[in-house]
């Protein structure tokens, strides 16, 4: 019968703190802000697909976003 050794992995103090700024760091490069906020969609009963084209939200603007962008992100 075959016995399986397990090894963990080990960090210092230093590398480990290293590890976790880089995934932050990622996190925070990586995540991009939502300006339109489920705020807008509870005060206005629309969805995200009211102002951009996708309907999940994101990407270019259908002319209603296109307003409520011009209008400094308030409802036209």
């Amino acid at each position: 019968m075959k016995t399986r050794s397990t090894k963990l992995l080990v960090l210092s103090g230093s590398a480990a703190t290293a590890v976790l700024f880089g995934a932050a760091a990622m996190a925070l490069v990586t995540s991009l802000p939502a300006f339109a906020t489920e705020q807008f969609a509870k005060d206005t009963g629309k969805s995200c697909g009211a102002c951009h084209q996708a309907a999940a939200g994101g990407g270019p603007l259908t002319p209603y976003g296109e307003k409520f962008k011009a209008n400094g992100d308030k409802a036209p």
